[in-house]
């Protein structure tokens, strides 16, 4: 039985006008005042800084140059405290956070360069992933399990499963968790089951030395009706340090979770036809089109914009002028959080 009782996958050509139509998601605040070589191993070091925002230079998810450019495997793992410490996620080029039922998060870890050991807790897929998957082409989709509604979109969708349904053999039940927060995958296992698996291109992000301006800032909050995430600084590691709730983010394998680079994304979102089994919604989170953004890098923050097209083209990110808003190089948080104010679940 799925853990998402409530995801209806809006894939392009499945959404109506009015489906895109209005009702606004969850709130991102700070605490100032804004508006044919093997994998990587996560042991293994990094290079240091891009000196352009060219989209040839380095791996086009993180910036770092000679990184593997490997197929692309996105896998959903579940954000909430019975799930915690996630394995896996040290590794991860680019990790999102959207709003789910109930007013929590859920992340998308999205891998290319690296592939660690395992990865999880894995859980169910969401409507709003297969919006964000399509900019990656042909990507491997790791997931637990979805409703029965939400079926029949996964199986138009530009992707190749490989949930437990059709690659089973790539998991395993493991550590000191209940069911259903101990299932874990062997991304090597689940990407020998999807060799026609695209490699990661160019999706917009630009990375480079910092940009002009910008405010000096130790910490910054990302909000969610029924959760949040704290983002510090920290000068001697040279990355946004996370925490939840309270509690530092902490990975199975040691040390806390974060990433050199952490963009708030303010997006709207409707109200999906879909509810969970307490009959919340299942929040349809709309990352295409234009918006703001917070993007942290190098102790400071930065007013951005966003702009994507298409589902099936990337994001860029701009400046206030309207200059490209570069990256750190290393891994990229996207923390897609509401346009507007808190919409209770």
């Amino acid at each position: 039985m799925s853990d998402l009782q409530s995801h209806s996958r809006p894939y392009v050509a499945a959404l109506s006008a009015a489906a895109l139509g209005a009702l606004a998601l969850s709130a991102c605040s700070s605490e100032k005042n804004n508006t044919a070589a093997p994998p990587r191993t996560a042991d293994t070091p990094v290079a240091s800084a891009t000196s352009s925002p060219s989209p040839a230079t380095g791996h086009p998810f993180t910036g770092r140059p000679g990184a593997r450019n490997g197929p692309v495997l996105a896998v959903k793992i579940d954000n909430t405290r019975s799930a915690k410490p996630q394995r896996g996620l040290r590794s991860a080029d680019i990790v999102y956070v959207e709003q789910v039922e109930g007013g929590l998060s859920r992340v998308m870890a999205v891998f290319s360069s690296t592939l660690p050991p395992q990865v999880g807790p894995v859980r169910s897929a969401r409507i709003s992933d297969l919006h964000i998957l399509p900019q990656f082409g042909r990507p491997a989709f790791a997931y637990s399990g979805v409703q029965s509604k939400m079926k029949p979109y996964l199986a138009r969708a530009s992707l190749i499963d490989v949930s437990p349904d059709t690659t089973g053999g790539a998991y395993t039940r493991r550590g000191p968790n209940p069911a259903p927060y101990n299932l874990y995958a062997s991304p090597q296992r689940l990407l020998a089951k999807a060799t026609q698996a695209t490699k990661a291109r160019d999706i917009g992000f630009r990375f480079g030395p910092a940009p002009s301006g910008g405010t000096a800032t130790t910490s910054f909050t990302a909000r969610f009706p029924s959760t949040s995430l704290v983002f510090r600084w920290s000068g001697k590691e040279h990355r946004w340090l996370a925490s939840q709730d309270g509690r530092p983010d902490r990975a199975a394998e040691g040390g806390q979770l974060g990433g050199q680079t952490i963009v708030i994304q303010r997006a709207q979102t409707t109200r999906s036809p879909f509810h969970d089994f307490l009959g919340n919604y299942t929040p349809l989170i709309h990352t295409v089109g234009t918006g703001t953004a917070t993007v942290l890098r190098d102790g400071k923050a930065y007013d951005a914009r966003w702009s994507r097209p298409s589902e099936t083209r990337g994001t860029t990110f701009t400046t206030r002028s309207g200059q490209p808003m570069t990256f750190a190089p290393g891994q990229v948080w996207i923390v897609i959080v509401n346009a507007g104010r808190p919409v209770v679940p």
